[in-house]
């Protein structure tokens, strides 16, 4: 399966979620990519052009997970409200 991040431009950062300041964040997931793109067009227009869109195959989450040191990863099921699903050990 391909799951879609969102992306910093500039320094290459991840979006993420954070629960609390205590965790590091949870790379925020999209199972498409108007989804991702939804979501940046209506909670971070202003941000838009400096963040981009890319594509991530699942067998390459968990290592993406351990570099970053992230939480866990947050699925965004609906975009617009948004609506996410947090899980950890993936």
């Amino acid at each position: 399966m391909v799951y879609y991040i969102i992306r910093s431009r500039t320094d290459g950062k991840y979006l993420t979620a954070r629960v609390d300041d205590a965790t590091s964040g949870y790379l925020l997931l999209f199972k498409e990519d108007f989804e991702a793109l939804s979501y940046l067009n209506t909670h971070a227009a202003d941000l838009a052009s400096r963040l981009t869109v890319e594509s991530l195959a699942s067998s390459q989450i968990g290592g993406l997970i351990k570099r970053w040191g992230f939480a866990g990863v947050g699925i965004v099921n609906d975009p617009l409200l948004p609506e996410v699903e947090f899980l950890q050990n993936i």
